[in-house]
């Protein structure tokens, strides 16, 4: 079952169970999906799909952040209620040793001999682990590996 379709049918759940806070993100998602696929970029695959709500639950987990900086906490809650219902639909994130075990490989494979090489390793790996590892992590872990 495709995301958009799981999604099409948690909005009939929700509608019938008459969860206004539910619908709401579900809705949402929804929009982001058509946008993309209205874009005129091309056919939205998996990955798209998976890009676009990673993108929704980082702006909810900042917005919430922001909320609680501000002492806003009726938003900030609802913020991150959004997030939890957006997470379900995140794609399985890689384990930190799966993405040092690609890093590695990917080292290997470009021939990178120590931190100068970093942005060889850097495009490849990025490409490869696209939606499926936090950028962050895999950019700490290439550190570490070409500083070996």
């Amino acid at each position: 079952m495709s995301l958009t379709t799981q999604i099409n049918q948690d909005i009939k759940d929700a509608m019938r169970a008459k969860d206004k806070e539910k619908l709401g993100a579900l809705r949402d998602i929804k929009a982001k999906l058509l946008n993309e696929a209205t874009s005129g970029k091309g056919e939205v695959d998996e990955a798209k799909e998976n890009k676009v709500i990673i993108k929704l639950h980082k702006q909810r987990m900042d917005a919430h952040r922001v909320y609680v900086e501000q002492g806003r906490e009726d938003l900030a809650e609802t913020e991150l209620f959004e997030a939890k219902i957006i997470e379900a639909y995140m794609p399985k994130m890689m384990s930190e040793d799966e993405v040092r075990g690609k890093v590695k490989e990917t080292i290997e494979k470009v021939g990178a001999s120590g931190p100068q090489d970093m942005g060889k390793v850097m495009g490849v790996i990025t490409k490869d682990l696209s939606g499926k590892a936090d950028g962050k992590m895999i950019s700490t872990i290439v550190k570490e590996e070409l500083a070996k």
